[in-house]
C-alpha cells in the first residue's frame, strides 16, 4: 500500500456491536434508554447531595464527584454510537477518535482514583472515628480530587501524544462501538511497542495501584472490626461500606471480565459486547446501588422529590 494511504487518514470506521440492519433499531432503543437512565439517576444523586445539608460530608462529596464522572464517562461513547446508528453510518473522524480515547481513559482513571479515595474515607471513619473530621477536612477532600484529575490528565495526554505518531491505513476499521485505546493500537500500521509499554505502566498506575489501596483500606477496616466485641456494632459499622463495596466489585469485576474475555476468546466482537458492562451498565447501576442501600441518600431523594412535587 502507498505511503499516502498511511499518512492521509482522516477518519475511522466503527463496526459497532452488530452489522445486522434489523438489530439497529433495537440497539438504538436499548442504548438510548440506558443512557437516559444513567443521566437521570446520576443527576438525581448530585441534586440530592447538593440540596441536603445533612449530606455535606466527605463521603457524599466524593459520591457526587463519582456521579458527575459517570455522566461524563457514558457521554464520551453513547451519543456518538446513537448518532451513527440513526444516520446508518460507521464514520468517526481521526480527531474525534483521539478525543474519545482521551476522555474514556480520563474518566475511567478518575473513577479508579475516586473509588480509592472513598475507600480511604471509610478507613478513616471506622478506624479513626475521633479524628475523622480533622483528617478528612474539606481542604484535603478537594486536594485529593484535584490530584486525581491532575495525574489522569497527564497520563491520558501522554497516550494521545504517542498515538499521534502512529500511522493508519485509509478506511481502517475498528471492531468496536467506540475508540478504545487497545483496539486502536491493534489496527495501527506502525510499531506500537512504546505505546504498549506505556499502556501497561499506565494500567498499573491507574488500575492496579488504586485497587491495592482499596484492598489495604478494607483489610484495616476488617482488622478494626475484629476487635469489636458487639456483633451488632460490627454489622452497623460495616454496613456503611456496603454500597461502596458493591460499586467497587461491579467496576473492577466488569473490567476484569472484559480483559479475560479479550485474552481468552481473541474475539473483538465478544470483547466489545463485554465492554458494554463497564462503559454503560456500571455507571447506570451506581445510582441504584447507592440509593437502595443507603438510608441517607434515600431520605434525601424523598425530600428532593417531595419538594419538586410541591413546588408550582
Amino acid at each position: 500500500m502507498e505511503a499516502g494511504n498511511h499518512t492521509q487518514v482522516s477518519e475511522f470506521l466503527l463496526l459497532g456491536l452488530s452489522e445486522d440492519p434489523e438489530l439497529q433499531p433495537l440497539l438504538f432503543g436499548v442504548f438510548l434508554s440506558m443512557y437516559l437512565v444513567t443521566m437521570f439517576g446520576n443527576l438525581l444523586i448530585i441534586l440530592a447531595i447538593s440540596s441536603d445539608s445533612h449530606l455535606h460530608t466527605p463521603m457524599y462529596f466524593f459520591l457526587s464527584n463519582l456521579s458527575f464522572v459517570d455522566i461524563c464517562f457514558v457521554s464520551a461513547t453513547i451519543p456518538k454510537m446513537l448518532v451513527n446508528i440513526q444516520a446508518q453510518s460507521k464514520d468517526i473522524s481521526y480527531i474525534g477518535c483521539l478525543t474519545q480515547v482521551y476522555f474514556l481513559m480520563f474518566f475511567a482513571g478518575i473513577d479508579n482514583f475516586l473509588l480509592t479515595v472513598m475507600a480511604y474515607d471509610r478507613f478513616v471513619a471506622i478506624c479513626h472515628p475521633l479524628h475523622y473530621m480533622v483528617i478528612m477536612n474539606p481542604r484535603l477532600c478537594v486536594l485529593l480530587v484535584l490530584i486525581s484529575w491532575f495525574i489522569i490528565f497527564w497520563v491520558s495526554l501522554l497516550h494521545i501524544l504517542l498515538l499521534r505518531w502512529l500511522t493508519f491505513r485509509i478506511g481502517t476499521e475498528i471492531p468496536h462501538f467506540f475508540c478504545e485505546l487497545a483496539q486502536v493500537l491493534k489496527v495501527a500500521c506502525s510499531d506500537t511497542l512504546i505505546n504498549d509499554i506505556i499502556l501497561y505502566v499506565a494500567t498499573a498506575l491507574v488500575g492496579v495501584f488504586p485497587l491495592i489501596g482499596i484492598l489495604f483500606s478494607y483489610s484495616q477496616i476488617v482488622s478494626s472490626l475484629m476487635k469489636m466485641s458487639s456483633a451488632g456494632g460490627k454489622y452497623r459499622t460495616f454496613s456503611t461500606c456496603g454500597s461502596h463495596l458493591s460499586v467497587v466489585s461491579l467496576f473492577y469485576g466488569t473490567g476484569l471480565g472484559v480483559y479475560l474475555s479479550s485474552a481468552v476468546t481473541h474475539s473483538s466482537h465478544r470483547s466489545s459486547i463485554a465492554s458494554v458492562m463497564y462503559t454503560v451498565v456500571t455507571p447506570m447501576l451506581n445510582p441504584f446501588i447507592y440509593s437502595l442501600r443507603n438510608k441517607d441518600v434515600k431520605g434525601a431523594l424523598r425530600r428532593l422529590l417531595s419538594w419538586a412535587d410541591s413546588s408550582p
